[in-house]
């Protein structure tokens, strides 16, 4: 064992030891985290406007400063990014994640110097919860790589720009940054495609023991790795490969082909960074749940997904939450995002400690005709039927056709590229339809009313949605499809992209 793997299990023991605490106290630190963001806050602009300096409780937090989306909060946020001082939160920014938004055009999400250490935190922390549980540090001493953003940075006003993946690529610690691939240079390349294949020809003879991306972009590295290497699989080519490490998706549409790709099982820890905060992380191999990180920076908020939409929403702290419910979370957080609308839901599966699932997103969802279809829901239908069958899935999405061919009534269609297309495609799309009746009690009122017609599956080629992403100048990165939507924007994409096939 390497002297990197050595310390790493008296270090790990260590930061569990004091997670450990908080864990078994999760409303009590946010509790705590709450009255310490708004003192911290009270004398900014946002905190004087919200009488930040009255709040004392939770009750007196909701009646004083409400829900906002990005586009509610752009005011505040215009301001900061113009370089005004003490506006969400002291001072300025150290950094902006700058992300795309759907309506916003480019959204600077700001990350503050007591913000970012959180961040690294969190992702240092699932690494050695693991090597605590499993005993497992062998993959410290070997080559990790972490497909990501680029790490060049631009300024706004003073302040650093970044991809939120790029600015951490900035800050990895210095015990970490000789183990770590690839190179600078080959991480600044923007276009995504040539990046891979810079990455591929830096690592393919690395002993790579740590692989961390969003899983699409992960499965495209592995597929131009074994095209280099005449067809290999990823343990032939790394054979000391033990931990891959990522989150931005749900893992499950993607497990089979991936470990297809590998040739074995490995180790796998889910992760959920996102720009506005690192939010949670899988602390065990024997639960695949994320914990909630309730001393991080954040105070948590929560409305049940279905009242979202509603004039007078419910809100919630993490004391008053309930198993098996949807929730959509708002922030809190020590960069200055106040009541802040985060766009996902999460549902609660333990309290004890408090440990969540990541279901979809509030507003990717279909609800054409009355069903609020979820992605958890589609999802969940989809793999149980293919892995019945033996049926590989690379990627898919859904979309809501209102205005069918005459004669023929509405349906839901399901654009999927398959790695191993189903023998009888029909009997495959009635199993599924018949799982997501199982799962939405709306969807099967609406198919026994005959108001729809049972789901329709249009397969497409391979590498569909990688040329529908790169069409959409959105190729790799932290960019990934809405499996949901409620309009056919994506769905006239792929079919006018295939079509020319």
């Amino acid at each position: 064992m390497g002297l990197k793997a050595a310390l790493s299990k008296p270090f790990a023991a260590f930061i569990v030891k004091g997670l450990n605490k908080w864990k078994k106290n999760a409303v009590a630190a946010q509790k705590e985290t709450m009255l310490q963001l708004l003192a911290d806050a009270k004398d900014t602009a946002f905190g004087k406007d919200h009488h930040f300096a009255a709040i004392r409780n939770y009750e007196d937090f909701k009646k004083r400063v409400p829900v906002r989306d990005y586009e509610e909060l752009r005011p505040y946020i215009d301001r900061v990014v113009a370089g005004e001082k003490n506006v969400m939160w002291k001072g300025k920014p150290a950094y902006f994640a700058k992300t795309s938004g759907t309506t916003s055009g480019a959204k600077y999400i700001p990350i503050s110097k007591e913000s970012m250490p959180e961040h690294i935190k969190a992702a240092r922390n699932a690494l050695l919860t693991y090597i605590h549980e499993t005993g497992n540090a062998g993959f410290v001493n070997g080559k990790m790589i972490f497909l990501q953003g680029s790490p060049v940075m631009t300024e706004k006003n003073g302040i650093k720009v970044g991809r939120l993946s790029g600015i951490v690529a900035n800050l990895v610690p210095a015990y970490l940054q000789k183990n770590r691939l690839p190179s600078y240079a080959s991480n600044c390349i923007e276009d995504w495609e040539e990046k891979v294949a810079a990455i591929v020809e830096e690592t393919y003879r690395q002993d790579m023991t740590l692989i961390s991306g969003i899983p699409p972009w992960a499965q495209m590295y592995f597929d131009r790795l074994s095209e280099k290497t005449g067809g290999k699989q990823i343990k032939d080519i790394f054979k000391n490969f033990q931990l891959f490490v990522y989150g931005g998706v749900n893992y499950e549409p993607y497990r089979a082909k991936i470990e297809a790709s590998i040739g074995r099982k490995v180790d796998t820890i889910e992760t959920y960074p996102a720009s506005e905060g690192f939010i949670a992380y899988q602390d065990s191999q024997q639960d695949k749940s994320l914990l909630l990180l309730a001393k991080a920076g954040m105070f948590y908020e929560f409305i049940p997904a279905d009242e979202y939409y509603d004039e007078h929403p419910t809100r919630l702290s993490l004391e008053d939450v309930e198993l098996d419910k949807n929730y959509a979370l708002i922030l809190n957080t020590n960069a200055g995002l106040w009541g802040y609308s985060i766009g996902d839901t999460v549902k609660f599966v333990s309290k004890n400690p408090y440990k969540i699932y990541v279901t979809g997103r509030i507003k990717h969802f279909i609800s054409a005709f009355g069903e609020h279809v979820i992605g958890e829901e589609v999802e969940q239908a989809l793999l149980a039927v293919a892995n019945e069958e033996g049926v590989g899935i690379t990627e898919f999405t859904v979309a809501p056709q209102v205005n069918p061919a005459a004669g023929e009534l509405p349906y839901h269609e399901w654009f999927i590229e398959f790695s191993n297309v189903p023998e009888d495609i029909k009997a495959f799309s009635k199993k599924v339809d018949k799982a997501l009746q199982k799962k939405n009690i709306y969807y099967f009122d609406l198919i026994e009313g005959k108001i729809l017609q049972p789901l329709v599956i249009r397969p497409l080629p391979k590498d569909a949605f990688v040329n529908y992403m790169r069409a959409e100048g959105k190729l790799g990165g932290q960019n990934k499809v809405p499996r949901l939507s409620n309009d056919r924007k994506i769905a006239e994409g792929l079919i006018k992209l295939t079509d020319k096939i």
